[in-house]
């Protein structure tokens, strides 16, 4: 690949703040960076390869932890292919997969059939998780150690909470003596089955299955309580209310290697979206009230919550067009995540480089991956993004295979102009 370098742009450094400069990339990574006045640089820097940031953001790429993918199972919802071409077009440089796919990721070579896949038509870095327990059932432990070495970069079994007490504390146990992460889905299950809105007047008034906002927090401890139990290296998916915030702030201070990520769409939503019983807005878990959404914002700008994430979740029409209760939960994510995410900087909650500290160095620095970081010698997986850029989404224009998405329609602000992963620019150009 020829050296590149783009010009002028505002780099957004998620440790060191923004500044104008120029970046230059060589060999896939972040050769120098140049912040000094440069007199006439398109002279100077005749020889590279020349991209034209200026009046653009150039921050590192977005790391989205908790993508869903149907390969292997689910293909015609999203495939490895159509996931990396989303996940481009969304400044997205690397994606972390759930393991609920058919079958679900609980065997080495099931793992590595995944990583085969997205090697050969992902255009984006994937980085797979692996089942928890097997079949994702909670009844038996998987494999750690070999799933780890065949891979993978968490264990979790995704939406399900493992109900068996005694098997969550054994695969906790093993899994802190592997020294692997596990990635916990803390909603109380016996209060949450089918539930699908928040308890209040709202869903009583539309007649909705509710579950109240503690269940949340009772599965949040039970999660801890293991967690100061076994000693293992723990992230929770999705903290989504403010009565469970206390209570993680408590077992940080405590010592327990413990983080947390939200959802964009729980930072952006609130339980009014659901309008008249609206399907592309059922989530799990549920949208939230105001006060909880603004307490989740809060809670990123101050870093008690660390990751913003997409939580992807394709669905197909024949899912997602039932009523309300029938319909499938969740919602695509991979190509909003920036622009609904910018929602919180237009509006003043978040800096630019706060933002990108919960997208991009944060995801990067808990899963022991090089990414999230605009300095040299650091990989060039980068994002050149105008943050000002009006317009109104049409789902219709999505890459993914499925386009349930709950921005249809919205008037949002950001375009990604250029994607680039391991200095290759996948995306920009003709077709930014």
């Amino acid at each position: 690949m020829r050296d590149t370098i783009i010009i002028g742009a505002t780099l957004i450094d998620p440790e060191d703040g923004a500044r104008s400069g120029h970046l230059i990339i060589r060999d896939g990574h972040i050769y120098d960076i140049v912040t000094d006045p440069v007199p006439d640089p398109e002279a100077r820097f005749r020889a590279l390869e020349q991209v034209d940031g200026r009046g653009l953001c150039l921050a590192p790429g977005i790391v989205d932890w908790g993508v869903q993918v149907g390969e292997p199972g689910a293909r015609h919802k999203e495939s490895l292919r159509s996931a990396g071409q989303a996940a481009a077009a969304g400044g997205v440089t690397t994606i972390v997969t759930r393991p609920d796919t058919d079958p679900v990721i609980d065997t080495p070579e099931i793992l590595e059939f995944h990583a085969r896949r997205a090697q050969a038509d992902c255009v984006v870095r994937v980085h797979p998780m692996a089942a928890l327990t097997k079949g994702r059932a909670g009844r038996e432990m998987t494999e750690i150690a070999f799933l780890r070495d065949a891979g993978a970069v968490a264990f979790s079994d995704g939406l399900r909470v493992v109900e068996n007490t005694r098997v969550y504390a054994r695969a906790l146990t093993y899994a802190r003596s592997m020294g692997a992460l596990v990635v916990a889905h803390v909603q109380e299950p016996s209060l949450s089955s089918g539930a699908v809105a928040t308890h209040g007047a709202f869903a009583t008034l539309r007649g909705l299955p509710s579950v109240h906002p503690l269940a949340e927090r009772i599965g949040l401890d039970r999660d801890l309580a293991l967690a100061e139990m076994t000693g293992v290296r723990l992230h929770i998916d999705q903290i989504t209310t403010a009565r469970a915030l206390p209570r993680l702030e408590r077992a940080r201070a405590a010592g327990l290697d413990v983080t947390a990520g939200v959802s964009v769409h729980h930072l952006t939503l609130n339980e009014f979206d659901v309008g008249d019983w609206r399907t592309f807005f059922k989530l799990t878990p549920p949208l939230r009230s105001e006060d909880d959404r603004m307490a989740m914002v809060q809670a990123v700008a101050d870093g008690t919550i660390d990751v913003i994430c997409s939580m992807h979740t394709p669905q197909d029409e024949e899912s997602k067009r039932l009523p309300f209760e029938q319909a499938a939960s969740g919602a695509v994510g991979l190509e909003t995540l920036l622009p609904a995410a910018l929602r919180l900087v237009h509006g003043g909650h978040l800096t630019l480089s706060q933002l990108f500290r919960a997208l991009s160095l944060n995801p990067a620095r808990r899963l022991g991956l090089e990414g999230g970081r605009l300095q040299a010698g650091a990989p060039a997986d980068l994002v050149l993004f105008d943050p000002d850029a009006p317009f109104v989404l049409d789902r219709e224009t999505l890459r993914s295979k499925s386009r349930n998405t709950p921005f249809d329609g919205a008037r949002m602000e950001g375009r990604v102009r250029g994607t680039w992963v391991a200095g290759r620019r996948v995306f920009g150009g003709a077709d930014a």
